[in-house]
This record gives C-alpha cells, structure tokens and sequence, in this order.
C-alpha cells in the first residue's frame, strides 16, 4: 500500500536539517519501507527548504508513522507538523529508465 507523507519544518529547523541530513540519508536507505519517491519541500522561491515529501509503500499506516518516528530529522526536530495519508498511485509518468 502507498502512503504519501507531507512535512514542513519549523522556521529555524534549517541547521538541524543539515546536520542530521547524513544520518537521514543513511536511514531511508536501509529502512523497511520503501521510499519511492521523496525529497525536500522548497520556499516559494525556490531558495531554502521547508519541509519534506515522501511517497512511501508500506504494509500499513503503522508501519509509516514508525517510519517517519524514527527518522533522524524526526528525532532532530526538524518537522513542525507530520501528515500521513493512504495513498493510490493512479498515474506514474516517471522514465523507468
């Protein structure tokens, strides 16, 4: 099952994100839910990041709020607000190469 999880940052999580972005990085790779699209939410200039956007396949929503629970920038802060959804992938217009 798909799960689409919105974050956005509080306004001075920037050097927290940055410190933890490593061990973040490290986690989503060797997490039991499968990432398969994710990265940050930018201002509207296109200028700083403010958040993070993950669609995620999972057994179930649990299984995603552990997920996002025991992510580094979870743990550091970084997230003001979490909102995970149940989500059905209609349309993939990504290149599977």
């Amino acid at each position: 099952m798909y799960f689409i999880i919105h974050c956005l940052d509080h306004a001075d999580a920037l050097p927290r994100r940055l410190e933890s972005y490593d061990a973040h990085r490290a986690y989503l790779d060797a997490a039991a839910v499968q990432c398969v699209v994710c990265g940050p939410l930018m201002s509207e200039d296109g200028e700083q990041m403010i958040g993070s956007l993950f669609l995620v396949r999972a057994q179930d929503k649990q299984q995603v709020v552990d997920f996002n629970r025991g992510d580094p920038f979870h743990q550091a802060g970084v997230w003001q607000h979490v909102h995970i959804h149940p989500f059905v992938m209609r349309v993939d217009n990504r290149d599977p190469a």
